[in-house]
């Protein structure tokens, strides 16, 4: 979480040189060459028929929506405000999890989840006077893409070795991401400084890839349900790190909406423990 932190100063740093797109089909063509390059000196096995549909959902959530949605959102979007919307992922993660095993969790489980979700919607509306920006409907399709590749590669994790997961998701998701930047580098303005290329380096290394190899070993070690527990951290340090590293102000509603979200996670969490 504390790689996975830093994801969001990383994006709008990338974008001080790169435009959106453009720097959603670099991290992902990147952190494709570095993955093939592992898979390749490992000898990994190719996945398996069983696994390739997960693994799609990985690619597409994780490896391509997410990384590009969040890009779009954050050409306008504050990262504290961005970081509050986002805090939801471990609920939503749950709530997909628990629909696709197909389990019957309590009422306070969907009491949580929903007053998490009623918060985070409030939150963006209250900053907004009332009605969604663009960015905003960017971070909630992110939110949902996103847990549906977490729960995905989670359930995967039981089947092969966590790294293996998310190397295989961008390496299915090169194409998309080498065509979204064969086009991109044609229409955006390209000028790269100092501060977007090592912003890019981190998305592609880190957020894109590195840091996915510890959290789905994580994982692998001790369930999904646990595991999301970790992401409770996530919006709070990327609070921390707009206002230390961007120098963002912080709104009373920020905080406030933070904790408010965290509060309804661990709810979740507990009661689906249960």
């Amino acid at each position: 979480m504390v790689a996975f932190s830093f994801s969001f100063p990383a994006t709008v740093w990338a974008l001080d040189g790169f435009g959106p797109w453009t720097a959603t089909g670099l991290r992902g063509v990147i952190a494709a060459v570095i993955a093939l390059v592992a898979l390749t000196a490992t000898r990994a096995p190719l996945p398996t028929r069983a696994d390739r549909p997960a693994l799609a959902v990985v690619a597409a959530g994780c490896a391509v929506g997410f990384p590009l949605l969040t890009t779009l959102a954050l050409r306008t979007s504050s990262t504290a405000h961005s970081a509050v919307v986002i805090g939801a992922l471990p609920m939503a993660t749950a709530v997909i999890s628990t629909l696709r095993t197909g389990s019957r969790p309590s009422r306070a489980f969907w009491a949580a989840a929903g007053t998490g979700g009623a918060v985070v919607i409030a939150f963006a509306l209250a900053q907004n006077h009332g009605a969604p920006t663009v960015a905003d409907l960017y971070l909630f399709a992110a939110l949902l893409v996103c847990a549906a590749g977490y729960a995905e590669g989670g359930r995967l994790t039981t089947r092969m070795p966590g790294w293996r997961v998310i190397a295989w998701g961008v390496v299915l998701a090169a194409p998309v991401n080498l065509a979204v930047c064969a086009i991109a580098l044609a229409r955006e303005p390209l000028a790269p400084t100092t501060t977007a290329l090592v912003g890019l380096a981190y998305l592609a290394a880190v957020s894109q890839l590195g840091g996915f190899i510890p959290w789905y070993r994580g994982m692998a070690l001790i369930g999904v349900a646990k595991a999301s527990q970790v992401q409770l951290a996530q919006p709070l340090l990327t609070l921390l790190w707009a206002v230390v590293l961007l120098g963002e102000h912080l709104t009373p509603a920020v905080p406030v909406a933070a904790v408010a979200t965290l509060a309804c996670i661990v709810v979740t969490q507990r009661a689906r423990s249960r």
